[in-house]
């Protein structure tokens, strides 16, 4: 059996054409109709049926289409695989960052372990952090690092860092000695305050500020850039990690105001993984120096 074939019979399966899977893989529909045959013959049953001009799967084409893909993709892995070690990885570490984490010096920190173990190959997905357990627990990524603690899974858990939060919001255009003091008050009376932008404190956040100002407007707005983009434009203000609007504090771009009245907790990152494993553990002690 040719993997071109199992090539062939995927893409003519996911676009139920021969015509649009001779385009995608660059060849003449006579070939496309060649393979299908030959790989037919191959395995010994119909894949296809056609329909019009469109083609559709049989009941043994669905059922083959799942194991076409596996074979596909255990090849593909094994070239990927042979690519990193001809170029000097000799390990694979997947990390999975919650947009909020991905937004602090968290890249500052993965340069510096890249540079100091450069047998391992790196590779990130940003994964909202509601979703980072499963995706550890599927193992699609070998640790997570998440605003949230695991709830449902035996994974392991470990805290990382506390990180205090702070009312941030536009700033006023006076400096430190000519601009009037800014009241927490007026900041809840005046501006609508953009919330949700981080999973582990908002709803508990939300109802002691109701309770204290009653008629402050807010907004949901889910990303933390995005929050402090509208910010900086004037659309509101927000209660944010410390450490995801360090930059913008000291280049001037927003402004601390003091809670005296709201209870502020801290925000937490946690590190989750289902193996501790050599590389998963190199890395949690190599994060630990750093406060992200």
């Amino acid at each position: 059996m040719e993997l071109n074939w199992l090539k062939t019979f995927v893409i003519a399966a996911e676009h139920g054409n021969f015509r649009k899977a001779s385009e995608l893989l660059y060849i003449s529909q006579p070939t496309v109709t060649v393979h299908i045959k030959q790989l037919e013959k191959e395995v010994g049953a119909e894949l296809f049926v056609r329909e019009g001009r469109k083609v559709i799967l049989t009941e043994a084409g669905r059922r083959y289409m799942k194991d076409a893909k596996t074979l596909l993709s255990l090849y593909e892995e094994g070239i990927s695989n042979l690519h990193s070690f001809q170029q000097g990885f000799t390990s694979q570490l997947t990390i999975g960052i919650s947009p909020l984490i991905a937004d602090t010096i968290l890249p500052f920190v993965l340069k510096q372990f890249i540079h100091s173990h450069s047998n391992i190959e790196i590779s990130v997905k940003i994964i909202e952090s509601i979703k980072i357990e499963q995706a550890v627990e599927l193992e699609e990524v070998d640790i997570g690092l998440s605003c949230l603690p695991n709830r449902k899974t035996d994974l392991k858990c470990h805290p990382l860092y506390e990180d205090p939060l702070v009312l941030a919001v536009p700033h006023d255009g006076f400096d430190l000695e000519s601009g009037y003091p800014i009241e927490e008050e007026d900041i809840f009376r005046q501006y609508t305050l953009l919330t949700h932008n981080h999973p582990g404190y908002w709803d508990e956040l939300c109802e002691q500020i109701k309770m204290k100002y009653p008629h402050t407007k807010m907004m949901k707005v889910s990303q933390t850039h995005i929050t402090k983009r509208f910010i900086i434009e004037g659309l509101g203000v927000s209660i944010l990690p410390k450490s995801t609007v360090r930059r913008e504090l000291l280049e001037g771009r927003l402004l601390e105001v003091d809670c005296r009245s709201i209870n502020l907790p801290d925000a937490k990152t946690y590190a989750l993984m289902k193996y501790e494993h050599s590389i998963q553990k190199e890395f949690l002690k190599f994060l630990s120096q750093y406060r992200i």
